[in-house]
Order: structure tokens, then sequence, then C-alpha cells
């Protein structure tokens, strides 16, 4: 199933030589008119110029809503089958798949494996500039042999054009996974290429081709959305508690004495010594005070429920 960008660039995205709104092929590159005394005016004023561009990022966004929500769904599903989620980007969007990534373990409990970010250049990518990797489509094809046919790929660039990206696609494919693009280039090859395609245009950055700023901001929103909701659907909140968190420093246990006694309605001391009881994982604490049962009854009527809080309560009512 193709999903297209937002209405008002369609004719754009489906014409070979047509140009946008802006008089340029590629809107990442196009020079931006509100921006362009950048360089003379105060610095208040370079601040507040650069504020107003990202002001309208927000509102790029919620016209992909609808294009976000069907990812959401994509993801979730294959998550029920045990599948994975795997950003692939080069420079500014492929460290923030790697950001993403590395943020779902402790906010959501899941293993590390779960959900990847792999970067164009490999590791070394994520802190230095690595020449060239961006067009290497043999890496892409090469790196993206990870996936499964249970997998969920998303590729990740402002322009929607890196070769690496298209390698990546091209054994995607090959391997039966789910694809998902996001670009902010209505005319980006990645588009035609997924399954899936999230466009958000945010128009010419703050400074010509610096997509590290409105681009990389978009492409970071759409990025909680896309883990976030598909963390949501599959369960790992309750209401809009982080019930899967991993208590690892004093800050998190604190946050996690206080969920407990939120949702079982106890005092924070009795949570946290339930929670002590519990190898510090907040559904069993919740669950064993909910049901009056020990550790190992709880464990066992959360995971005759898919390990999801709601519906184990529920069997409790």
């Amino acid at each position: 199933m193709q999903i297209y960008p937002s209405q008002c660039y369609r004719p754009v995205f489906r014409g070979d030589n047509s140009k946008n709104s802006c008089g340029a092929k590629i809107i990442t590159e196009y020079r931006n008119e509100n921006t362009k005394d950048i360089d003379i005016v105060p610095t208040i004023d370079v601040i507040r110029k650069i504020n107003n561009e990202d002001k309208k990022v927000a509102l790029a966004v919620e016209k992909e809503i609808p294009n976000i929500a069907k990812a959401v769904d994509v993801i979730a599903e294959q998550f029920k089958k045990g599948g994975r989620l795997y950003y692939f980007g080069a420079g500014t969007s492929g460290r923030l798949g790697v950001l993403d990534a590395s943020e779902c373990p402790p906010t959501f409990g899941v293993k590390p494996d779960m959900v990847q970010g792999i970067i164009a250049g490999g590791d070394r990518a994520i802190r230095n500039a690595v020449e060239g990797a961006e067009d290497n489509y043999d890496a892409g094809n090469n790196d993206a042999k990870v996936l499964g046919k249970d997998d969920v790929c998303v590729v990740i660039s402002a322009s929607g054009n890196p070769k690496y990206l298209m390698g990546v696609l091209d054994k995607a494919k090959d391997r039966g996974a789910k694809t998902i693009a996001i670009t902010c280039n209505p005319k980006g090859a990645i588009l035609n290429e997924a399954d899936n395609g999230i466009c958000v245009v945010v128009g010419p950055e703050a400074i010509t081709g610096s997509s590290r700023m409105k681009a990389g901001t978009a492409q970071k929103m759409v990025l909680n959305m896309l883990s976030t909701g598909a963390m949501v659907k599959t369960g790992k909140t309750y209401e809009n508690l982080m019930i899967d968190v991993m208590p690892t420093n004093l800050k998190l246990r604190d946050r996690a004495s206080r969920i407990v006694s939120e949702i079982a309605d106890v005092d924070k001391e009795y949570a946290r010594q339930k929670l002590n009881d519990a190898d510090w994982r907040v559904k069993t604490a919740i669950t064993m005070i909910k049901g009056d049962m020990d550790k190992d009854e709880a464990n066992e009527l959360l995971e005759q429920n898919d390990g999801v809080l709601r519906k184990a309560l529920n069997t409790l009512a």
C-alpha cells in the first residue's frame, strides 16, 4: 500500500520534471527568503528568525498525521508477531534514528534488539562525518541483511534520495520486511520505493541546505510518534504512565514508586516495598497489590494477558 504525501504536494511527487511551489527541484536545498539577511541582523533577530522557521515544523507534521498513524499500526502489528523495528539513515537522519532506538529500552523496558538504529558509515558516523557514506548503495544493501520477514524497515532522509537508502530498501524487499520512508522532499526517491511514505514538507531551512534544523526537528517528531505510538498500541503504557520503565537510577526508581502508588492507590513507601519484592518491575508490583498476590502469581497473570497490565487488572475486577 502506497501512502502519498500531503494532498497539496501530490502533483510534485508524481511529476518527473515538475518544480515545487518554491521553484526548486529539491525543496530542502532552496533558499529561504525570510533569512537572507540573517548574517547582518542583531543576534536576537538571528534567533527570532530561526524560531519563526521552527514554528512551522509542528504544523507540517500535523498534515502527515494520517500517514504516521498508518505507519504506527504497521509497526505495532509486526511487534505482535515478534518483529523488530530498524531505522536506517545517513548523517543527521541516521543519528536521529540511533537516538530514538537507544531510548526505547529504558523508557519501555524492551530488549535492545527490538528497536535498532543503523547509520550509513557505521558507528563511527554517529560522532564523525563519513564522506560518501550516503552514496554507497552496496553498503546499504549489506547493512539491511539484518532484516527478517516480520521486521519493519524505516528509512529516514531529508532529501529522500541517498543511494545508501535505496540499497536498504531493495534488500528489505528481498527479505519481505515492511518498509516506511520518512522525508521532507515530495520528490524523494524513497517515497516511490517504500510501502508507506511520510513526507513532512517543512520548506527551505533558515540556513540553506542545513537539514539538521527544521527537517531534523520534523524527523525527530515523527520518530517520537512512531516508537511511542507502537509501544502504546502494544501495552507498554497504562493510561499515559510508563509501566515498563527500567528503574536503573534514583530518579527512575522514584518515578516507578510514584507510578505504582498512583495506579494501585497506595502510599509511596508501600509502593516502594512492593517494587522491591517485585524485583523493581512496575507491572508486577501493581498486580501484586491489586490482586493481593505474590510475585510469581502476579507474573503468571501478566503472562496470561500478554504482559498488558490493563488486561490483567480487568480480570481482577
